[in-house]
């Protein structure tokens, strides 16, 4: 019995590992053709992938900053900001979390939303996987096509159309900010008309973008 039961492990295991690198391989060449998000999004879907040439660098650059400033750094995980994460976490208060564009990009691809740490273990081996085999530049073209851009609309191309009726290769910084803004909470944060807070956090984003673009912190997407 324990035998037996081994040998399925073994097997589920190794079968497992062989999906999981096939299918990373396979998105480093071919667009995502859908997630689990979208499937069980009930506002429908609406998405369309665009290459990282046909998206505006002011949108590379506003994800990173409102994101991720040490994209092009870190090998996936920023430990600072999940350590600062739990600790603010533990304190009470808005919970924080402490993901990288390189995370998000793994579960929203491979994985579901929600927590769990079976969830989170799933993540870290799906980053540290598309970290080795997509590099950068794919894991942030993926992650501006599959994040969700508001209610039903994946991608910088559909929210770009969905918001300002223009392609995502002639973003400007302060709507490229605002699409950023709003994309931790796409379906209750306001891109065309955000006030109070959120106005002033794409504000920020926005003055940011010319950080990123001055210390080069986008440059592993452009080498």
């Amino acid at each position: 019995m324990i035998r037996s039961l081994t040998r399925f492990l073994f097997k589920f295991l190794v079968g497992f590992l062989g999906l999981s690198v096939a299918l990373v391989l396979l998105f480093k060449f071919v667009p995502v053709p859908v997630t689990a998000t979208m499937v069980l999004d009930g506002n429908g879907i609406t998405k369309d992938w665009e290459p990282l040439s046909q998206i505006d660098r002011n949108m590379v650059r506003a994800v990173i900053a409102a994101e991720d400033g040490k994209f092009c750094s870190h090998d996936g995980f920023d430990r600072e900001a999940i350590e600062t994460a739990m600790r603010e976490n533990a304190e009470g208060g808005r919970i924080r979390g402490g993901s990288t564009i390189s995370q998000q990009t793994a579960k929203n691809v491979f994985l579901w939303q929600g927590g769990g740490y079976f969830r989170k273990g799933l993540e870290a081996y799906f980053t540290l996987l598309i970290e080795k085999i997509w590099g950068k530049r794919r894991i942030m073209e993926v992650y501006l096509n599959v994040a969700e851009t508001g209610i039903g609309t994946y991608g910088a191309e559909a929210g770009a159309q969905r918001y300002f009726g223009k392609s995502a290769a002639s973003l400007s910084p302060l709507e490229s900010a605002r699409m950023a803004a709003a994309l931790p909470l796409p379906k209750e944060r306001s891109v065309k008309n955000p006030g109070g807070w959120l106005r002033g956090h794409g504000n920020t984003i926005s003055a940011r973008i010319g950080i990123v673009a001055r210390d080069g912190l986008d440059s592993c997407v452009y080498q």
